[in-house]
């Protein structure tokens, strides 16, 4: 069972509030910020955290939020209650220590999205940590999004490389999250619970910021430290369906189900607790009550859209059009919000090509501008809320009246850079990226129209 932060979480930022009439793109930043603000890990820990126990307490965990989730641990867990512990997160994503904070978790980063040697020996102690640990003992378990590449462990007979490159074959086949992390979970040693039952017979409470639509505690990070009710049988599927080759002796171990991950009424897990401190659905109404605050109606579309980022871009830029043309279904002036996850399928490239760069933030900014046609009424903005949307310097991108009439003047093609994946290129080229740097936390996609 898990359980999800309360309405009371939703904390306002402490900035003023530009009008959305004349600068708009610092309106739609501001909503931005709000989402993130409500979704530091400080704001929603709290409430979740259980009393310090008889014996030690050990801190283990991995996600982009991380760095920022051990300072939160620190700075509320008692100073008198033992506590130590090893947490990982992305390279530059371990925020400032606050002044007169004491350090007692150990932070290290790795890479992200795709896993690196420095991810794969911080797994390693990490699972070393939880050697000799007794029923007296608790291990908090800091869960985030990003934690299934930094947290990476590989089965007998995958090799690093091998995970490397399945892995970018999983993130440009157009897979969404939870095929993903069903094979993810099937190639590891410390994915899908395998990391609390290797706790055992300690206490387990795992404090997660959900990145997944329908905040599923197995799909975060990959579930280390809860059951899957996926199976080697669908790991196998999954690689099929979107072609990707595995070392022959892992297709039959998957074959032979020699890989299976630990399941629903495993006794390991009797007294564990997960609870979701942020999730992107509590990001989102954040965001709604600051444009309420201002005056302007807020829809909340959704927290779990998914699907090809240009065509939800599209799907979006539709409903746009309609309310700004004809009032339908919601009257304007009006923002729509709506969150989740998408993906973005890399295109064939011919040769001479280079690929493009951009993630789905940006490239559902494309599908939008492509299929808005410069509707005058409708600003834009996407991004991701952990800042970096893909893997690039930029969180997403804004979307303008005169986008598409600027690009033209610059001499950029919407239809060429969607052929290339590289929203990245377009939005530079406009002087349009969203640009944050890393802000510690992570719900997933953020999108905002506002229709004057």
């Amino acid at each position: 069972m898990h359980e999800t932060p309360s309405e009371s979480c939703a904390a306002q930022p402490p900035f003023g509030l530009p009008d959305f009439h004349g600068d708009p793109r610092a309106f739609l930043r501001a909503l931005y910020e709000a989402a993130v603000h409500n979704a530091q890990p400080l704001q929603g820990m709290r409430e979740w955290l259980p009393a310090p126990p008889k014996g030690r307490t050990l801190v283990l965990g991995a996600g982009k939020a991380g760095g920022a989730m051990a300072q939160a641990l620190e700075s509320l867990w008692p100073a008198d209650a033992p506590l130590s512990g090893l947490v990982v997160t992305r390279y530059g994503h371990t925020p400032p220590r606050p002044a007169g904070l004491p350090q007692r978790i150990e932070v290290v980063e790795a890479a992200h999205p795709v896993p690196d040697a420095a991810g794969l020996a911080a797994a390693e102690r990490v699972m070393g940590l939880t050697q000799g640990l007794t029923a007296d003992d608790l291990v908090l378990c800091l869960i985030s999004g990003g934690g299934s590449s930094l947290l990476t462990l590989p089965c007998d007979g995958v090799t690093l490389s091998d995970k490397q490159r399945i892995n970018r074959a999983l993130l440009d086949s157009g897979a969404h999250i939870g095929e993903m992390n069903c094979v993810r979970k099937h190639l590891s040693r410390i994915k899908g619970g395998q990391l609390a039952a290797a706790c055992a017979p300690a206490r387990v409470v795992t404090l997660t910021i959900s990145d997944v639509p329908g905040d599923d505690p197995s799909v975060i990070a990959s579930g280390p430290t809860v059951p899957d009710a996926t199976t080697c049988a669908d790991a196998l599927a999954i690689l099929a369906r979107y072609g990707i080759e595995i070392p022959g002796g892992i297709e039959a171990a998957l074959r032979a189900a020699t890989l299976e991950t630990p399941k629903p009424g495993d006794p390991r897990f009797v007294g564990h607790a997960v609870h979701l401190i942020a999730t992107p659905w509590q990001a989102l109404q954040a965001a709604a009550a600051v444009a309420r605050a201002a005056g302007l109606p807020a829809h909340v579309l959704s927290d779990e859209i998914e699907g090809e980022s240009r065509e939800v871009g599209k799907v979006h830029a539709a409903l746009a059009r309609s309310v700004a043309r004809r009032g339908q279904p919601f009257a304007a002036p009006c923002v729509i919000l709506s969150g989740g996850e998408t993906t973005v399928t890399v295109r064939p490239r011919a040769p001479g090509v280079e690929r493009g760069r951009g993630g789905r933030a940006g490239e559902f900014c494309l599908g939008l501008a492509q299929a808005l046609q410069g509707e005058t009424k409708v600003w834009a903005l996407a991004a991701d809320t952990d800042g970096i949307d893909g893997s690039e310097d930029n969180a997403g991108a804004f979307v303008c009246p005169d986008t598409l009439a600027r690009a033209g003047d610059a001499k950029l093609r919407v239809d060429d850079h969607l052929a290339r994946n590289d929203a990245w290129g377009f939005f530079a080229g406009l002087g349009d990226l969203l640009v944050t740097g890393p802000t510690h936390t992570n719900v997933n996609d953020f999108r905002l129209l506002l229709i004057l």
